[in-house]
């Protein structure tokens, strides 16, 4: 059976932690889409870290982490990962890396640079971490795959071409150094020699597993809102953040998703630039992100300060509903503890009409949110683990979000630790 662990909003709503803790039961956890360009914290008894490329099951010796056909996979990166969590006490994890997953090149990261750079003001506030050009060669299909790396001859003859295409624009649109094909190649031959025991057929093997009754689980990045289809397009990632691209991502049949677990938080947060409508600012917002995550609300990739706000109950309906939900875990309630009451954006006011369905980009960007108040608990709830032990108030924010947004809210998680979640 297979079951998906993906984001509701905006990304940064915890998932790392629930795909961890879930993981528990799994026997294979799958990436399936995303580079490096956001990560995952995740509190444990080895420590806490943040990955960015490695699933959020490598923390356990039971389990094989995957990385998907789906994923924009930078190299270098993946490996200094596994360096780390070893050198911190981690067991080294078995890990699989698909022959069809594409690879992340040092121009693509330099690309996404140029054009940040280039666009100045009008920028889309990316992570810098190469991934539009990456996804963008692999759509134009001048990206290169890691089974391509094993055929040295056909490799050379396209790094060739590739650095012709490249170099036209960086001569005239960047004014930026060339590349030479040798040091490209060269590039590649270095990754071929870190891959070489990873490599594995992993829709073949996932395939096999599943026939054998193994229990697997599909980990997305970001979240519904950064989908570039169903997103608030063009301030998307660049990859399809859905759990129905899961299937496509990991190569598994889409009738094996079971279950599809959405990570909404409790209240918003949002790194990089578009359309956030229940956003706060000032004072407000300091706080809140302060306190918030664990550590505060700043970016695991980048340690950006996340834009912060209310909950966004019109946002996450539509999530939730993209996503296919079947589970929602509901993320950081313990950090409301400290307020009075506590504002849920139920509504987006847009010129003058209250709709409670999310809008494209161009009506969105006109909302202005609609908000009801519920009174707050005032308590720190952290370590409670039974749901009628939450203080009535927390129980009533929990069942009315549950009903604005239409979907069961299973998961509660009050804390940052692994055993910090509420079965419900």
């Amino acid at each position: 059976m297979i079951k998906a662990v993906v984001g509701a909003n905006w990304g940064d709503e915890g998932k790392g932690k629930i795909t961890d803790m879930l993981a528990k039961e799994a026997d294979i956890i799958v990436r399936f889409q995303g580079g490096a360009n956001a990560g995952h914290t995740i509190v444990n008894d080895y420590g806490k870290f943040a990955l960015h490329t490695l699933p959020s099951g490598v923390f356990y010796n039971h389990t094989t982490s995957v990385i998907g056909n789906g994923v924009a996979l930078n190299v270098p990166l993946v490996f200094k990962e596994i360096q780390d969590i070893v050198s911190k006490g981690v067991p080294t994890p078995k890990i699989l890396i698909s022959d069809r997953a594409q690879m992340v090149m040092s121009y693509h990261i330099l690309f996404d640079q140029y054009e940040e750079e280039r666009l100045g003001g009008k920028s889309f506030g990316s992570t810098k971490s190469g991934i539009a050009p990456f996804y963008s060669d692999k759509f134009a299909k001048i990206g290169f795959q890691v089974s391509e790396l094993f055929d040295e001859e056909a490799l050379k003859e396209k790094v060739a071409g590739i650095c012709e295409k490249k170099n036209v624009m960086l001569e005239y649109l960047y004014h930026k150094p060339l590349l030479k094909p040798e040091e490209i190649f060269e590039e590649l031959m270095s990754y071929k020699k870190m891959l070489e025991p990873y490599v594995c057929d992993v829709s073949l093997f996932l395939w096999n597993a599943l026939k054998e009754g193994k229990e697997i689980l599909l980990e997305g990045q970001l979240g519904s809102l950064k989908d570039p289809d169903h997103g608030i397009y063009p301030m998307v990632t660049s990859s399809s953040t859905l759990a129905g691209y899961g299937a496509v991502g990991a190569g598994v049949p889409p009738y094996e998703i079971k279950k599809i677990i959405t990570v909404c938080k409790a209240y918003s947060s949002a790194v990089g630039a578009g359309a956030f409508v229940s956003e706060i600012f000032g004072d407000e917002a300091d706080e809140l992100r302060r306190r918030g995550g664990d550590g505060g609300e700043f970016g695991a990739t980048t340690g950006r300060p996340r834009r912060m706000g209310w909950f966004d109950a019109v946002a996450s309906k539509y999530g939730c509903r993209m996503q296919g939900t079947t589970d929602v875990a509901f993320t950081v309630l313990d950090v409301l503890g400290y307020l009075d009451e506590i504002p849920v954006c139920v509504g987006y006011d847009i010129d003058g009409k209250v709709t409670t369905d999310f809008p494209t980009t161009t009506l969105l960007e006109k909302a202005k949110p609609v908000y009801e108040t519920l009174p707050g608990w005032k308590c720190d709830i952290r370590g409670i683990k039974k749901y009628e032990d939450l203080p009535e108030n927390c129980r009533k924010y929990i069942e009315f979000v549950e009903e604005k947004i239409g979907f069961p809210i299973t998961m509660i998680s009050n804390g940052p630790g692994r055993d910090d979640i509420i079965y419900r």
